[in-house]
């Protein structure tokens, strides 16, 4: 018997698969550094003296390290109270937006449905109109929403957009062939739905929670108009209103107003960066957990059959 040849046959690339190769590297390599940059910027920048800082010495690594900007921010009973309400409003809020989305898109994907075009036309509309502000408001107002805690859930808690990509997901991914035999082993919609359709969807699932939980983790817009208790701001709007109580807006008379002036000044530089930190770490320590799921669920409806 002849011995097989286990040796691997190196196949001999061209320069022109070599020149595109190192240009793909040296664009994504600028693309990632012109991206991480500033995130690492605003790092080192948080724990580096102001007056190094401002002076612009701060480029590749922190000079003068210094927690006091940190210690400065968490002293702030406010801080810890506006991360409560913003956990409670990305957790309620995300669950609930990704629940509605499903439950909306998953009938809207059978052809079948009696008024198909028509629900999709009448949720489409109301993409590009709604009542505008004041309406909205005069509405939240009759329901007694505001002030509580539910506004910020309920409001916009549907996304047509992301009721778009679920549709288009269930209608391209999910095979009604397998729907078909559920049915005919007894199961029916909700139960199909459940025990098939979901645990197919994980790619998906994870694409809703990332632009919801984004969503609802940077909200500062409705939070400002529909909430005025300090117990119920959440962390953009602690943050925001702890950055203009130390903006230096005061006028100067004698000695001590300076020095009040200066000490605010100072305060404010040393806690700017720490501030940006404090409001985008959460996020970022979140998103490598479901990040595989997202890289697939970005992807939908990008290769047509």
């Amino acid at each position: 018997m002849k011995k097989r040849d286990n040796t691997a046959v190196k196949v001999r690339r061209s320069r022109s698969d070599l020149i595109f190769d190192i240009c793909s590297d040296l664009v994504l390599g600028l693309l990632s550094l012109v991206v991480l940059y500033p995130l690492y910027f605003v790092l080192i920048a948080s724990i580096s003296s102001p007056e190094a800082v401002n002076a612009g010495r701060v480029v590749l690594y922190p000079i003068g390290i210094t927690l006091e900007g940190y210690q400065k921010l968490f002293e702030d009973s406010r801080i810890w109270i506006g991360y409560r309400n913003t956990m409670f409003y990305t957790l309620a809020g995300t669950a609930l937006d990704v629940c509605l989305t499903l439950i909306t898109a998953y009938p809207l994907s059978f052809k079948q449905l009696p008024g198909r075009k028509f629900l999709v036309g009448i949720f489409m509309f109301t993409m590009f109109f709604n009542g505008g502000l004041i309406p909205t408001f005069l509405l939240v107002k009759s329901l007694n929403l505001y002030d509580t805690p539910f506004v910020l859930v309920l409001l916009g808690a549907l996304n047509i957009y992301n009721m778009i990509i679920a549709k288009s997901f269930f209608e391209g991914t999910i095979s009604r062939d397998l729907m078909d035999a559920a049915e005919i082993d007894g199961c029916g919609k909700m139960q199909t739905f459940w025990t098939i359709v979901l645990p197919l969807s994980k790619a998906l699932i994870g694409v809703l929670v990332v632009y919801y939980g984004v969503a609802h983790w940077n909200q500062y817009f409705n939070a400002l108009i529909y909430i005025s208790k300090d117990t119920l701001r959440p962390l953009q709007m602690v943050l925001r209103e702890i950055l203009i109580q130390n903006s230096t807006t005061m006028q100067v008379f004698d000695e001590s107003m300076m020095l009040e002036l200066l000490r605010r000044e100072r305060y404010a530089e040393l806690i700017k960066y720490g501030v940006i930190v404090v409001a985008s770490v959460p996020v970022l320590c979140i998103y490598p957990f479901i990040q595989k799921y997202f890289t697939k669920g970005v992807m939908l409806g990008a290769i047509k059959e």
